[in-house]
């Protein structure tokens, strides 16, 4: 597992130790991927002349960073409320109640969530086009909002609550919706919490959605930054990596031991 672990982490440290380079020392060891150099590509993890001058440029002489990283966090934020509010809700549905064609729902779900982007590209484009959202971020939140990920994941939880805890509820006089709010929101919280973390780093991190449906350079999130950086700023490039990085890892750090339960779906103890 300790080798594992090297293998993940090193990159990151690399990416880390790149921040604090000078643009003189990344392109002398960068030069054979830069095309600018001969023979192999190297990167320490110990800079010779550390420098804070890619920070410095990104945070204080690059406003349109700013406006991307605000960009990212209101479509990441719209996505996820939508993917709470809806998202639970058929996720309940699917777990707890009874009705006709459940199961080819359930299986037309689960083939949605396993099709790549590419595949749906052309469908999402002309639905965005005929709502009149083409180029705007409420286009991209309901696009991302009604992902079927989430729904199946939550699902998964929701199934685990027992019937016999269903059907006390309801001798107690418990309704439809007292039993979502009382019953299935609380013993389901581990499948949602799971969920809204997988969907914040599926949501911060994507690049073909937004390359794809928005065409306004003020309207882009931060994520698709890096593809318009220039081979020539590659200290900028490292620079604006870690702090796009940052957010998803203090997001997964914090929420580490809901995606262990999300993945192995525990069921929850009568």
């Amino acid at each position: 597992m300790l080798l594992f672990v090297l293998v993940m982490i090193v990159p990151v440290c690399i990416l880390a130790a790149g921040s604090f380079m000078g643009e003189d020392e990344l392109t002398l060891k960068l030069g054979a991927i830069l095309g600018t150099g001969d023979g192999y590509a190297e990167l320490t993890l110990k800079p010779i002349y550390p420098t804070l001058k890619a920070y410095v440029e990104v945070l204080l002489d690059t406003p349109e960073f700013f406006v991307m990283f605000w960009n990212s966090v209101k479509i990441t934020a719209g996505s996820l409320a939508t993917q709470l509010i809806f998202g639970t809700l058929a996720a309940w549905g699917f777990a707890k109640w009874e009705f006709p064609l459940k199961k080819a729902l359930l299986w037309l779900y689960i083939v949605l969530m396993l099709m790549p982007f590419q595949v749906l590209m052309l469908s999402d484009y002309l639905v965005l086009q005929r709502l009149n959202l083409l180029d705007s971020h409420l286009g991209l939140i309901l696009l991302c909002g009604f992902s079927t990920f989430p729904v199946f994941i939550m699902y998964r939880f929701f199934c685990g609550i027992p019937d016999e805890v269903m059907e006390a509820a309801r001798l107690d006089g418990a309704g439809d919706i007292k039993l979502f709010f009382y019953i299935g929101l609380p013993l389901g919280k581990s499948g949602i919490f799971s969920a809204m973390i997988l969907g914040f780093l599926e949501n911060w991190s994507m690049i073909e959605q937004p390359m794809t449906f928005l065409k306004t350079k003020s309207l882009w999130p931060l994520s698709i930054l890096l593809p318009e950086i220039e081979a020539g700023s590659i200290g900028f490039a490292f620079g604006v990596s870690v702090l796009t990085f940052l957010p998803a890892l203090l997001i997964f750090l914090n929420g580490q031991k809901y995606l262990e339960k999300g993945i192995s779906a525990s069921q929850v103890k009568q």
